[in-house]
């Protein structure tokens, strides 16, 4: 075994701790010949600090298009020309989609709207799709509304919102080459109201968006610091008309060293696979992703963009001889 696997074991695995930037780095740069025992080390660090459930959720916008900030990854960029265009649901249609998430078996539902942050109008809705979903099934509900002063991170707490998604995307140090219409600390300061009235903070980010390997290390590093419940883990998906449209794909072996690191540097969060998984890893990498260092997916279509049916990630779990968690 490499001496950084034999510390990802010493400290990831048997004590439950997480790796300094510089031995993710190590990580990152393991040769093809160790990625069966990285996955291993990966996949035994996850089952003693999390279990072995798998968390399913599903996901929908309420409004999608027309945002007014420029990440460079993101379709629904008012300011590029992209082919999505704005649209609004309605509380029947957010319930409705909640029941069909619920029926695949997940246990989440998130909330999203394409918003530098919310105004009152929105909030209302919110709480009010909040209030129709509760009364119809059980499924915890989280959101992901943008940038969110004190007050408004206590309103969506008092609905019963139980986790709020406000991705970083990316190290501090790379995010003005993908955002900069706001700060990388803007978004932190969210994160930072999230948890100062008691919410889950759920916090990940985009892999392959040309950032170094360097800046991965550092990407999760810092998001080791803000200790979130959760982290999604998108892999890039080059959208038509955005900046970002002719970027490579992130190739299988780096998305799973990736996988790897993520786990060594937060043993006992909750991983999540989300956008881009199909594209860059396949059904392969994703079962392998799942077996080394991932405990939670995405499952169905994106916000904008196809994902799997939930029908069949839910196959492949109960192939692969992993449960899905339960309410």
């Amino acid at each position: 075994m490499s001496d950084i696997l034999e510390t990802a074991r010493t400290k990831a695995l048997d004590k439950g701790e997480g790796l300094t930037q510089e031995e993710l780095l190590q990580v990152l740069h393991l040769p093809d010949s160790d990625l069966e025992e990285m996955a291993d080390v990966a996949h035994q660090t996850r089952l003693k600090w999390c279990g072995p459930d798998v968390e399913v959720e599903g996901i929908i916008s309420i409004k999608t298009g027309g945002c007014p900030e420029d990440c460079h990854f993101c379709s629904q960029s008012g300011l590029f020309e992209s082919p999505v265009r704005a649209a609004r649901l309605n509380i029947g249609d957010l319930v409705e989609a909640a029941k069909r998430t619920r029926k695949s078996g997940a246990t989440e539902f998130c909330i999203v709207a394409a918003v530098k942050g919310p105004d009152h109008a929105l909030l209302e809705q919110v709480g009010e799709a909040v209030e129709a979903i509760n009364k119809e099934i059980e499924i915890d509900i989280s959101c992901s509304l943008g940038t969110l002063t004190l007050e408004q991170a206590q309103q969506l707490k008092d609905m019963g919102v139980r986790r709020y998604n406000h991705n970083l995307e990316t190290s501090r140090s790379f995010f003005p080459k993908v955002v900069t219409t706001h700060s990388w600390d803007e978004r932190r300061e969210t994160l930072d109201n999230v948890r100062r009235v008691g919410m889950e903070i759920c916090s990940g980010g985009i892999i392959g968006m040309g950032e170094s390997l360097e800046q991965r290390a550092e990407f999760a590093a810092q998001l080791a610091e803000i200790e979130p419940c959760e982290v999604p883990m998108n892999f890039l998906d080059p959208r038509p008309g955005t900046p970002f449209a002719d970027r490579p794909l992130v190739p299988v072996g780096e998305g799973l060293r990736a996988v790897a690191m993520f786990r060594f540097a937060m043993p006992k969060t909750t991983l999540r696979f989300a956008g881009g998984r199909e594209l860059s890893l396949g059904d392969d990498g994703t079962e392998k992703g799942l077996l080394g260092g991932i405990n939670a997916i995405i499952a169905g279509n994106y916000l904008t963009t196809l994902g799997q049916a939930i029908e069949k990630d839910v196959d492949m779990l109960h192939r692969i001889d992993l449960p899905i968690k339960a309410l």
